[in-house]
């Protein structure tokens, strides 16, 4: 054998070891490979990742949770332009291959062996990039790229064309928190699917390919160059017309942010919302697709808004103008946009825009907003101040400016209504802060909700998390727990002066508001009245661990209530929220309602997993929640909680059908559940009757102005004017308005609850109560109709004096007290002790 032949034979020996090495190779690849492949058919029930939607009771929307912008779409939903520029810019071929383009790997493969460089464009199909956004790492290696493509085209025998492109749609990332073509449609321009233009859906499809470099917010310029190389592709595929490529080309880059708009402003319930959420569901819940639908009432929520906003103004104003909030250093030289800088991160507070002082002088004053804007501020624009704006800042200061639109005069017939005249004014950020809370009374269920001033200044919300003192707010439990004790509205007790001795030798000397005595009187009008002596004489009397233990029926926890007499003066430490539902049992007739906010859960599919069926208010039901049935009485705890039937005393019809229709009980469903009784249905008809007579001619009369008869509450205040409550009903609502500082220090002087929380609750009744029918307060069964003179003494005949509704079981203790006439002087100091 020639030397040739035997070199011959030897290389080809070489060449075929090699060839069956490298087929093991590959082949020990495949396997090991493919072996690790996932499950692709899980691909079917992927579960994207998508905000938190929480909205308000008419589906408008109130919050988006959730780092993640994503709005899956079915395909279908998809228009045909928008999956031509994605094919035309990345996969030209996506209909044609089997997951894998062997001539976009040989162009690849040519390129890595012709260059010097490590990562070459192409090879990679959508069908790819679906294994990889799902599947793999970011790594750049060959086992990496075999394990694609071997999963590319597992995908494709398992799915459909379609199944795969609505992956990918939903799946790439757009930059700025976008994921999903339809959340990258209404960031980047406000829009759904449907309205983008050609220019626009170009310019969508090449953002993927750099997301967060080449998007069109953050380089136009790039964004529009791949833009335009999109649209030559397309017309290149013969997708669009040379005229229409030229024709989007010449289109200005126009994209810019857009979040999804806020249709029902309600930041502290949003928040209560998510924090439910969490506790319920996880703490992956907002990520997962849940759409919530919460109790609120739009227009209540914004008339909540506004009338504490308002109302904290109209308090803030009364004290005057203190100090701009904070002063930066600005150099001689620096200009609008130097002083802007410095409002980075500063956010407006219910509609206080921060700006800084440029210029202070000559009775004005130059500000900049944080948008470089500038605005000059007159004397009118601080005339509330009593002085000129350049009297009290200057330059360098942060100060608060308020915009104010003035209608323009109406315009002549068949011309355009003149814009808004806009002006500025000087504001501050008030000192003190409120809370508000209006809910259904019968049901629970939460209408509108205000944590304080501004949720962008402060996420504390007042209304759950705030732990304040209700002061004369709370005497109604008081004489409630007395009521059950055999008082009623029209026992005297006196108002005169007490001392009680403490072990240590300590005095406690309880005084009125006023600081004088008025003597024995009606326990109706020591509440219209608000006599602090007469509550806590009447407190001493039926003893407090007593009281304590009947008033945790109203939802109350007993512990939080003081083992001694200042109860009765409203020291206990309670919630806005816990004052609110306490109200409701008076206003539903005695039943303890539960507040929710939450009334529906909904997953990514729209199937309901949550429903509330909140226990509802029962009128004439027992104490164990079912309807009567006997002449028995219910005994709870110790508390008669009334009879379980009776015959109701005749009332007077009313005289019109509107007036029938508004007297008669809302039917209930007989399903639902009830919730449990808290107190004597006819002991919260008596309180109901006397917080009425608070309004028409107590010290809550400023709410007459609302004209409506079924509106009932009691004010309160603190030591010092510390905390201004307002807490009442009408309709079918009770609201509750506390008003008061962070810092607990005095509100200032005379800022009783009725002159500071009073007004805010008027002017959100006002708009929350509007076409409501007038809540009747008819008496229940077991009471019986009877005349007192006005020291409290029966008369006889049940005829002339005033008219009293008292429990049947209370007449013959009445009938033996004797109250001839008021004392013609006052009593002397008595005093007590107390242990």
């Amino acid at each position: 054998m020639s030397r040739f032949r035997r070199l011959l034979r030897w290389t080809l020996i070489a060449a075929s070891a090699a060839i069956v090495l490298g087929v093991l190779a590959v082949a020990t690849l495949y396997f090991v490979v493919s072996a690790r492949l996932p499950d692709v058919q899980t691909l079917r029930d992927v579960e994207m990742q998508e905000p938190l939607y929480v909205y308000a009771s008419d589906g408008s929307l109130m919050a988006l949770f959730g780092e993640t912008r994503r709005y899956p779409v079915r395909i279908e939903e998809v228009p045909e332009r928008i999956k031509q520029a994605f094919i035309a810019i990345e996969d030209n071929r996506f209909y044609e291959h089997h997951g894998v383009d062997y001539r976009g790997v040989a162009r690849a493969i040519w390129l890595l062996a012709t260059t010097d460089d490590q990562r070459v464009p192409g090879g990679s199909t959508i069908t790819q990039q679906v294994a990889r956004q799902f599947f793999l790492s970011s790594e750049y290696s060959y086992t990496r790229k075999l394990a694609e493509m071997l999963l590319a085209m597992k995908m494709e025998r398992e799915l459909s064309k379609d199944e795969i492109f609505q992956l990918y749609l939903n799946k790439s990332f757009f930059g700025n928190r976008a994921y999903g073509i339809a959340a990258a449609a209404e960031f980047y321009y406000g829009k759904t699917l449907d309205d983008l233009t050609l220019d626009e859906v170009a310019t969508l499809a090449s953002i993927p390919k750099f997301p967060s470099s080449g998007n069109p917010v953050t380089n136009p310029e790039r964004a529009r160059i791949r833009r335009d190389y999109v649209l030559q592709r397309m017309r290149e595929l013969g997708f669009i017309p040379e005229a229409d490529e030229r024709l989007a080309q010449a289109a200005e880059m126009h994209a810019r942010p857009h979040e999804r708009p806020v249709e029902t402003y309600a930041p502290y319930v949003a928040e209560m919302v998510r924090q439910e959420m969490i506790a319920r569901y996880g703490g992956d819940v907002l990520t997962r697709g849940y759409h919530v639908t919460t109790t609120i009432d739009p227009d209540a929520q914004l008339a909540a808004d506004r009338s504490l906003r308002d109302g904290l103004l109209t308090y803030d104003r009364r004290h005057g103008y203190t100090k701009p909030e904070q002063q930066f250093e600005l150099a001689d030289g620096d200009d609008a946009a130097a002083a802007a800088s410095h409002l980075r991160g500063i956010p407006a507070q219910a509609g206080l825009l921060p700006a800084v002082v440029l210029r202070s002088g000559g009775g004005t004053v130059d500000a900049v907003l944080a948008d470089g804007s500038t605005l000059t501020l007159d004397a009118a624009s601080s005339r509330w101040t009593n002085r000129a704006p350049s009297a009290l800042v200057a330059r360098g200061d942060m100060i608060r400016v308020r915009r104010i639109e003035t209608a323009s005069k109406s315009a002549r017939e068949g011309e355009a209504a003149p814009p808004p005249a806009i002006s500025w004014q000087l504001a501050q950020v008030p000192r003190a802060q409120a809370a508000l809370v209006s809910m259904e009374y019968e049901t629970g269920a939460l209408r509108a909700l205000v944590g304080g001033f501004s949720f962008a200044g402060q996420k504390f919300n007042r209304a759950t998390q705030a732990r304040r003192q209700p002061g004369s707010s709370f005497k109604p439990f008081i004489y409630a727990a007395a009521f059950e004790r055999g008082f009623n509205p029209a026992s005297v007790v006196a108002d005169a002066p007490v001392v009680f001795r403490m072990r240590r030798g300590q005095e406690w000397r309880p005084q009125n508001d006023d600081g004088k005595f008025v003597g024995p009187m009606r326990l109706r009008e020591a509440l219209v009245r608000s006599r602090n002596l007469v509550s806590v004489r009447l407190l001493d009397t039926i003893g407090v661990d007593y009281a304590r233990r009947y008033i945790s029926h109203f939802g109350f926890d007993e512990s939080e209530l003081p083992p001694n007499l200042s109860i009765s003066l409203g020291t206990p430490s309670l919630t806005i929220m816990e004052i609110t539902r306490g109200y409701a049992a008076f206003a539903n007739g005695g039943s303890r309602i539960t507040p929710w906010f939450i009334d529906e859960v909904r997953d990514r599919d729209g199937s309901v997993i949550f429903k509330e069926q909140p226990a509802l208010a029962c009128r004439g039901c027992g104490a164990d929640g079912r309807a009567a049935t006997s002449a028995n009485t219910y005994v709870v705890d110790g508390f008669n909680l009334g009879p379980t039937q009776a015959p109701a005393p005749a009332v007077k019809a009313p005289d019109d059908e509107a007036g029938a229709a508004a007297a008669a009980p809302a039917p209930r469903d007989p399903d639902a559940p009830v919730a449990p009784r808290a107190i004597d249905e006819r002991v919260a008809y008596q309180l109901v009757s006397m917080m009425r007579d608070v309004v028409s001619r107590g010290t809550g009369a400023a709410a007459r102005v609302l004209e409506r008869e079924d509106i009932g509450g009691k004010t309160g205040s603190t030591n010092e004017h510390r905390d201004a409550w307002f807490a009442g009903f009408g309709g079918n609502l009770v609201t509750t308005v506390w008003v008061g500082r962070d810092d607990n220090r005095s509100l200032g002087y005379r800022e009783y609850g009725g002159r500071s929380a009073l007004p805010i609750w008027i002017d959100y009744m006002r708009v929350a109560l509007e076409g409501q029918p007038i809540a009747p307060n008819l008496p229940p069964a077991g009471m019986t109709q009877v005349a007192v003179s006005a020291s409290g003494r029966l008369l006889p005949g049940g005829t002339g004096g005033l008219l009293e509704y008292i429990k049947n079981e209370d007449l013959e203790r009445m009938a033996a007290d004797v109250y001839d006439s008021y004392e013609d002087t006052m009593p002397g100091e008595e005093a007590f002790d107390i242990f």
